[in-house]
């Protein structure tokens, strides 16, 4: 029940409808209007399971989620055979990960991956490494970058996979892909990227880069949540072993009925990306500029997180993983301290962010910075020289 102010309250916020700025595009992403209009058909119309292939239904969803599988393939420069459909990044970590690992285990039993990577791909090594696997997490430099030098020094004959991200979810660091994907390719190893953050934002090539395995997002990219896909490289031969069985589609990798819709509008959330990456990059990227500069001049003392050169532009800073009040691993990985790890936030710009939004968030950013500093008595000794590491704080 509902208390008389609560009544008011809950009114007032619903007669206001005011919403909060939304700044948070590495999370996920609004669909854009012409990706629903591309999958509105598929869920009423042209509703045929897309695997039934005696009668018309089947036909044209059939016809629909191919061509939704050219229009993937074509933003990574991949053959539209080689795409596998999924349900998101998550799975299409967990497939390329444990899928190699355990069909090459009678030979190769070492993976390498880094510190810095998403949860999901740390904790499918972790799953490998109670199966008896030798897992290398490899550290990164202060800047976020792998230092290529070390990879290579840790290649072993029996190592069957590497996994580096292509773009960081927290920090928004681009690692040198094309770098990796040589060196492994020297070595007889097999290369996953997951490219959940990149895909869609910055020109990616598998041949060029030499990537066997590629995991995208659906919800990265303007599209709809519960779709994503994996790249499996065809020459030289990915083989890998499913995680779910069934009815065998997917090339087998994958089984259960492809829902058309969703992968439509995959489909047409890649073909959007394609035409309108360059534009989409160059805007973004002014507005990122916009924020950083704008707080940077009014706020002393503000540390990007990352290499300041090599990254996104759409991400700035970072954040905290909101579920916990521990500090982000990523940014204890890149050698950050805890309380700084601790006061950094991330601000995600996308596709829809205005110059309005970045400007009013800008504002409040350095309006409430100044506040909660002049409230603060740390603050004050940092300002007197007081260096805060130097001091022996008692309990009382």
């Amino acid at each position: 029940m509902f208390g008389a102010a609560e009544l008011i309250k809950k009114h007032e916020l619903e007669k206001d409808e005011l919403r909060p700025l939304y700044m948070d595009f590495q999370a996920t992403t609004p669909m854009d209007p012409r990706v629903l209009d591309a999958m509105l058909p598929y869920q009423v119309n042209y509703y045929g399971n897309p695997h039934s292939r005696t009668h018309a239904y089947g036909w044209e969803s059939e016809t629909a989620m191919e061509t939704a599988r050219k229009q993937v393939a074509d933003l990574i420069g991949a053959d539209p055979r080689e795409i596998i459909f999924t349900s998101g990044a998550t799975e299409s970590n967990n497939m390329a990960i444990k899928g190699v690992g355990r069909f090459y285990q009678a030979k190769k039993r070492h993976v390498i991956t880094t510190q810095t990577e998403h949860k999901c791909v740390l904790d499918s090594c972790r799953i490998l490494e109670s199966e008896g696997f030798r897992v290398t997490y490899l550290p990164v430099q202060k800047n976020g970058l792998l230092d290529l030098e070390l990879l290579e020094a840790s290649i072993s004959p029996d190592t069957s996979v590497v996994s580096v991200m292509t773009i960081n979810n927290e920090i928004g660091v681009k690692q040198p892909i094309d770098d990796i994907g040589r060196i492994c390719r020297s070595k007889g190893v097999f290369f996953h990227t997951d490219a959940a953050q990149a895909v869609g934002k910055i020109p990616l090539s598998v041949t060029e880069s030499k990537v066997d395995l590629m995991s995208i997002s659906g919800h990265k990219i303007y599209g709809p949540k519960g779709v994503g896909a994996l790249y499996v490289r065809r020459r030289p031969r990915v083989r890998m072993e499913p995680l779910q069985n069934g009815g065998g589609q997917e090339r087998g990798l994958r089984s259960g009925t492809v829902p058309t819709p969703l992968a439509v509008g995959l489909g047409a959330a890649c073909s959007i990306a394609q035409k309108e990456m360059e534009y989409d990059h160059h805007r973004v990227s002014m507005l990122a500029n916009r924020l950083i500069q704008k707080m940077m001049s009014e706020i002393p003392d503000v540390i990007m997180n990352g290499d300041p050169e090599q990254r996104y532009a759409g991400k700035t800073s970072n954040a905290c993983t909101s579920a916990s009040l521990e500090p982000s691993y990523v940014l204890r990985a890149i050698g950050a301290d805890e309380d700084l790890a601790h006061s950094s936030i991330r601000f995600g710009i996308g596709r829809f962010t205005t110059e309005e939004e970045v400007d009013y968030t800008a504002e409040k950013c350095i309006q409430q910075v100044r506040r909660l500093r002049e409230m603060s008595p740390l603050w004050e000794m940092v300002q007197e020289g007081v260096d805060l590491k130097s001091i022996k704080w008692t309990q009382h």
